[in-house]
C-alpha cells in the first residue's frame, strides 16, 4: 500500500476513518445550512450569523479540558459513541423544528451552543484514539489521512450543501447530518477493540480539577511542548480567520460577488487536503517543519494581502492551505507520538483549546485592524503576528529544552534543529 495511506491497511483505522469522512460531510452541508438558516430563512443577518458561530467556538475554550479528562479516564470507543449520538440527536432536532415551521433564532443558538460542547467532548478522545486504532509508527499517517478526511468532505459538503438548499430547503439537510452519524456509530460498534475501562498510570487519585491541573503541569515540564503550543496559538489566533480574510479581501478590495467568494473557500480547500495527503507521507512529525511551515505560513498570508489582483491572490491560497495542514499535522503528530498515554487526552485538549478558542479573541482584533487601516491588513497584520509569534516560542523555549533551533543560509535557507543531550554534550542535527 502508498505510504501516505499506509494506515489504512489497519481493519479498525480503516472501518473508522470511513465512518467519520460520511459524517464530515453531513457536518460540512449542516454549517452552510445554518448560516443560511439564520441569515435568510430567520432574516437574523451578519450579526445573527456571528453570534451563532462564537457560539459554537465558545466552548472549545469552557469544555475541552474536561473533554481530554474524560478522554483518560474512560473508553474512548464508549465516548465517541456517545458524542457522536449527542451530536446527530441534536441535528435531527433543529431539522424537525425547520421543517415544522417552528425554529426560531434562538432555538439555532442553544442548538450550536451545544454542537460546541458535544464537539469539545469530542475532539480529544477522537485525537487521541487515533494511536489506538494504528500504533505509534503510524501515528503521524493517521493523523493526517485524519485531517485529508475533514478537507475532502470540505470539497463535497459545501458544494451539495448549496443545492440541496436550493431543492429541499434548509431542514431536510439538518436531517441529513443527523444520520450521516450512523456511520460513525455503526463503526465504532465494528471495532475489535476491547471496551476497557482506562486505567491511568499516573496514579491519581484526586479530583477533576486535580487531574486537569496534573495535566497543564506535566506540559508545563516540557518546554519542547509549550513550544509547540505557542505557536499553535499564535497561528489559531492570527493565522487562521480564513472566512473573515477572504470575505474583506473578496468584497472590499477586488469588489467581487459571492461566486467568487466561494471559489476562494474551495482553493483554500484543494491546498489543506493537498497539504494533509502530503503529511501522511512522513514518517516522524519533525519540529523543523514546525517552526519553518509557521513562519512561512506567516510569509505567504502577508504577500495574499499585498496581491494587486483577485486572481493573484486567489492562486496564494492554496499554498497556505497546505501550510497550514503541514503545522498542524506536525504538532498533533508531536504531542501523538510524544506524550504519555495516561495523560495524551488532556495534552490534547490543551492543544484542541487553544487552537480553537484563540479564535474567539484573535478574530476581532484583526476585524478592527482591518476597520480602522484597510481590509489588506487583515492578511499582513495577521500574518505577521504569527510569525513573530512563532519567533518569540523559539527564542524564549527551545533554549530551555533539549533542542536548539537555528537559521541557517549555506548550502540552501533551511531551520536547523539540534537535538542535545545535556548528560553527554552529544547531539543529533534535523535540518529542513
Amino acid at each position: 500500500m502508498s505510504r501516505t495511506f499506509h494506515s489504512l491497511r489497519h481493519r479498525d483505522y480503516r472501518l473508522y476513518w470511513s465512518g467519520m469522512f460520511v459524517s464530515n460531510i453531513g457536518t460540512w452541508m449542516q454549517r452552510v445550512a445554518q448560516d443560511w438558516l439564520v441569515l435568510v430563512v430567520l432574516g437574523g443577518g451578519a450579526q445573527a450569523v456571528g453570534i451563532t458561530t462564537g457560539l459554537q467556538f465558545l466552548p472549545f475554550l469552557l469544555v475541552a479540558p474536561f473533554g481530554g479528562l474524560l478522554a483518560d479516564r474512560l473508553p474512548k470507543r464508549t465516548l465517541l459513541l456517545a458524542t457522536n449520538s449527542f451530536l446527530g440527536g441534536l441535528a435531527l432536532v433543529l431539522g424537525t423544528l425547520v421543517l415544522a415551521g417552528a425554529a426560531q433564532i434562538w432555538h439555532v443558538y442553544v442548538l450550536a451552543f451545544l454542537v460546541g460542547v458535544g464537539n469539545a467532548l469530542d475532539n480529544p478522545a477522537r485525537q487521541a484514539f487515533v494511536s489506538e486504532l494504528v500504533g505509534q509508527a503510524d501515528v503521524t499517517n493517521a493523523v493526517a489521512l485524519n485531517s485529508a478526511s475533514f478537507n475532502g468532505a470540505r470539497l463535497i459538503g459545501p458544494a451539495a450543501a448549496g443545492g440541496l438548499i436550493a431543492l429541499i430547503g434548509t431542514g431536510w439537510l439538518f436531517v441529513i447530518n443527523g444520520l450521516s452519524f450512523a456511520a460513525p456509530i455503526t463503526m465504532l460498534l465494528m471495532l475489535r477493540l476491547p471496551s476497557t475501562r482506562a486505567s491511568p498510570a499516573d496514579g491519581d487519585t484526586t479530583g477533576p480539577l486535580g487531574r486537569l491541573r496534573a495535566g497543564v503541569a506535566y506540559v508545563r515540564s516540557r518546554p519542547d511542548l509549550v513550544m509547540v503550543l505557542t505557536i499553535v496559538f499564535g497561528l489559531g489566533t492570527f493565522g487562521m480567520n480564513f472566512q473573515m480574510t477572504m470575505a474583506l479581501m473578496a468584497t472590499e478590495v477586488y469588489d467581487r460577488g459571492p461566486e467568487e467568494y466561494g471559489l476562494l473557500g474551495s482553493i483554500l480547500a484543494v491546498g489543506t487536503l493537498s497539504g494533509a495527503l502530503v503529511a501522511a507521507r512522513r514518517r516522524l512529525p519533525r519540529l523543523r517543519l514546525l517552526v519553518g511551515g509557521t513562519v512561512l505560513f506567516g510569509v505567504l498570508a502577508v504577500a495574499a494581502g499585498s496581491m494587486p489582483t483577485y486572481a493573484t491572490f486567489a492562486l496564494t491560497l492554496a499554498p497556505i492551505g497546505v501550510l497550514v495542514m503541514t503545522v498542524l499535522t506536525v504538532a498533533n503528530g508531536y504531542i501523538q507520538t510524544t506524550v504519555d498515554h495516561h495523560i495524551r487526552g488532556r495534552v490534547l485538549s490543551l492543544y484542541i483549546t487553544i487552537l480553537m478558542g484563540g479564535t474567539p479573541a484573535g478574530a476581532p482584533v484583526i476585524g478592527w485592524l482591518a476597520d480602522t487601516l484597510g481590509a489588506r491588513w487583515s492578511l499582513l497584520a495577521g500574518g505577521t503576528l504569527t510569525a513573530l509569534c512563532t519567533a518569540l516560542a523559539v527564542a524564549v523555549f527551545a533554549r530551555h529544552a533539549t533542542f536548539r533551533v537555528r537559521p541557517r543560509l549555506r548550502p540552501l535557507p533551511h531551520i536547523a534543529v539540534t537535538h542535545t543531550r545535556r548528560a553527554t554534550g552529544s547531539g543529533s542535527r534535523d535540518a529542513a
